[in-house]
């Protein structure tokens, strides 16, 4: 058998095949080390066992070996523990290969937009995955009128560009920008399902067909841990890209931290990308197409029936699957079909009595029930694919952890951070404006350009002002007292001369003589013509400069309308009457007559 040593930062395999060692098994009287080899991985690896029993140590060497021989991995780990010891084990010559996708990263998220397609036959199938997560995770709720509208929904926004999963509750509610969607359809059969099948809906009828789709699709998308990342109309990442390149992908779900919906939703929808970008390596000869290694801790959270198309196809396009999970029960049956039916090897740690039933009809006759059940830690059954040919059944010792921490796990997530990650400020403030009806998201690139966005919609005049508009400021005028006061008022400065006055507009000097203070008579001609003539006793007036440096004279000129200045006349002297003649109005003659007891005063005086 093949020998794996480890030296410094790389492990190098004895022979010109490469394989990938694992167990260790009694062959002899001697324990020799075992593995798999690159061809044999591409029918797949099912790994089942209680939690606690060795699964993770096993898939953590699996990892290690293909890292440091230079394969293309990814590591789906909704835990997280996982993931963070991979990244600590990571050799400096591999540290720029990594994205570490960690949706706990609030600063800096990574863009992935799952409806940016590049092709039309992508739509459907991006179409058909989001429907199948969707179910998986609420099963209970789901019913076939909101799978239809759901559907059409997802179709609609994958053919309108610039579109995003927040596009999907804005597509139900916001008529304007449902109309500007279905504009541009060419799908003739989605077009008519807008135009003539739910425009047409009672309106009660519309709100209980899409309350439920708003209500589950907010809750994914109201905390800002998911929507920051979802709702990037760019994705940072591509994922062909990472497979084509042999880079490593770990993505961090874990559950404490983004929550279980969360970190299933997400999972299922970055399986399905990875389906969509192995599917895309159509285009190159399959003797080109470089090895991608997938680890799927807890698959069953993710594992959807477009799932079962990944076991069928994936081999050809050079996509290899390691599903680990803790019991049969956890799938679905067609992904429970799909799994037993297509995988090529499969291992089984210490498991349930309902799950030894069902594995012995894979280990039979050499193991039953009683043999599954009682499997020490560390100890494995197993069927090993070699050459094309599963191999029958025996027990094995997985190999303890190979490797040691090169403590890289800060510089790896600072790299990945500045490579694929955005502000959260940045990506907030598109989102703000995206849904103030600040135009689309699409065409935003890289630098952040939001000059195709304006923060108020396009169909909205700018606001008008129905007041007067202000006339422009007049400069202030400085006048003489003598062209002001009448001829026998004087006012002098301390130096004798004339005293320049400026007049503040806005203070008016003269009463309206509509509003007399009640009671007040009109002046009569000859009373006014024998009182004598009041006096000036006015103080000096100080001299107000017309500099415009005045903070306050500066703020009336702007902000103030301007007037002429008022000549000031001196204020005579109100004297009283006697007697004030009050009017009442007759409530069925408007008239106007004077008080009866006015009059007897008047008869008797």
């Amino acid at each position: 058998m093949n020998q794996l040593t480890i030296k410094g930062e790389s492990a190098h395999v004895a022979s010109t095949e490469d394989i990938c060692f694992f167990a260790q098994t009694n062959y002899r009287n001697q324990m020799r080390k075992f593995g798999i080899k690159t061809d044999d991985r591409r029918r797949h690896m099912y790994v089942i066992g209680k939690t606690g029993m060795g699964k993770t140590t096993m898939l953590e060497n699996m990892v290690l070996h293909d890292i440091y021989s230079g394969h293309g991995v990814g590591i789906v780990d909704p835990h997280g523990d996982y993931a963070e010891k991979i990244i600590d084990f990571i050799p400096p010559n591999r540290i720029n290969d990594v994205v570490y996708f960690n949706p706990a990263d609030l600063e800096y998220p990574i863009g992935f937009n799952i409806l940016e397609v590049k092709s039309e036959e992508q739509k459907h199938l991006v179409a058909a995955g989001l429907m199948g997560i969707f179910k998986k995770i609420w099963p209970d709720v789901w019913s076939s009128r909101m799978e239809y509208i759901l559907n059409n929904t997802l179709l609609s926004l994958l053919s309108y560009p610039g579109s995003t999963l927040l596009g999907i509750n804005r597509m139900l509610a916001d008529k304007e920008y449902r109309r500007k969607v279905v504009h541009v359809l060419k799908d003739p059969v989605v077009k008519a399902f807008w135009q003539t099948e739910f425009a047409n809906y009672p309106e009660r009828y519309m709100t209980e067909a899409v309350a439920p789709i708003q209500n589950k699709i907010g809750q994914f998308l109201s905390g800002s841990v998911i929507r920051n990342m979802v709702a990037q109309v760019k994705s940072t990442i591509n994922v062909r890209e990472i497979m084509d390149s042999g880079k490593i992908f770990i993505m961090n779900l874990s559950k404490g931290r983004i929550g279980e919906d969360n970190s299933r939703l997400l999972g299922g929808m970055l399986i399905t990308e990875i389906q969509l970008a192995a599917m895309e390596r159509v285009d190159v000869p399959e003797s080109e197409r470089r090895d991608f290694f997938l680890y799927v801790d807890e698959f069953q959270n993710f594992a959807t029936p477009s799932f079962a198309g990944i076991l069928s196809e994936a081999r050809k396009y050079r996509l290899s699957l390691v599903m680990a999970h803790q019991y049969v029960m956890q799938l679905d049956e067609i992904v429970a079909d799909a799994v037993f039916g297509n995988v090529g090897t499969m291992i089984t740690f210490r498991v349930g009595g309902s799950d030894a039933e069902t594995l012995e009809k894979e280990f039979t006759p050499a193991f039953l029930i009683e043999d599954i059940v009682n499997l020490a830690k560390y100890q494995i059954i197993l069927k090993l694919m070699i050459d094309g040919v599963s191999s029958q059944p025996f027990t094995a010792l997985t190999m303890p952890p190979i490797g040691s921490p090169t403590g890289s796990a800060e510089k790896v997530i600072r790299v990945s951070r500045e490579r694929y990650g955005k502000h959260r400020s940045v990506i907030e403030n598109k989102i703000l404006r995206w849904s103030g009806m600040g135009g689309d998201m699409a065409g935003e690139e890289d630098d952040g350009d939001l000059s195709d966005a304006p923060l108020a919609p396009k169909n909205i005049a700018p606001a008008v002002s129905k007041l007067t508009p202000t006339p422009p400021a007049e400069p202030v005028k400085t006048v003489s007292l003598k062209d002001l006061l009448p001829k026998d008022s004087v006012v002098n400065n301390e130096a004798g001369n004339k005293a320049p006055v400026t007049f503040n507009p806005v203070q008016k000097t003269t009463q309206n003589n509509n509003q007399r203070p009640f009671g007040q008579l009109k002046k009569n001609k000859n009373r006014n013509r024998n009182r004598p003539q009041p006096t000036n006793t006015r103080p000096p007036i100080t001299p107000i400069s017309n500099n415009a440096s005045s903070p306050q004279l500066a703020g009336q000129q702007k902000s103030e309308p301007q007037v002429k200045p008022v000549v000031v006349q001196p204020t005579p002297k109100v004297v009283q009457p006697d007697h004030v003649v009050r009017f009442d109005v007759d409530q069925n003659n408007d008239k106007k007559k004077p008080d009866d007891a006015d009059d007897d005063y008047r008869r008797n005086k």
